[in-house]
């Protein structure tokens, strides 16, 4: 059976206009118990603090996990763990999400959230 994991859009643009944060890809499929990656690029944006939320169409947004890029580690939401859920960092900007074995209850709109000390505003996708 086929999962599809979604980015709810490719693209925000913050209120000052500078801030570009990217996810890729826009929709993702896969197929039960395979492995999904999805990157968020930060654009200018550089944090030792990493978040990515889910959330299922109709619901609340739930807290995965936060990466700390500095230590590389992870710190996880209620009813999120590793190894079935994890992060890796390629630079200060580009991050990924890692869902291990994915079953139908994983299918639904992931964001990935940092602060922007610079300019003082949350910055999400």
């Amino acid at each position: 059976m086929l999962v599809t994991l979604c980015t709810l859009i490719t693209a925000l643009t913050c209120v000052s206009g500078v801030t570009v944060v990217t996810q890729k890809p826009p929709v993702l499929s896969v197929r039960e118990g395979e492995t999904a990656t999805m990157d968020c690029n930060l654009g200018t944006v550089t944090n030792n603090e990493f978040y990515w939320y889910k959330q299922i169409p109709g619901g609340v947004p739930q807290y995965v996990l936060r990466f700390h890029h500095t230590y590389s580690s992870s710190y996880y939401g209620s009813g999120f763990s590793s190894p079935k859920f994890t992060s890796t960092h390629q630079s200060t900007t580009d991050y990924r999400l890692i869902i291990k074995n994915v079953e139908e209850g994983d299918s639904a709109v992931y964001y990935c959230q940092t602060w922007d000390s610079s300019a003082s505003e949350n910055v999400s996708q």
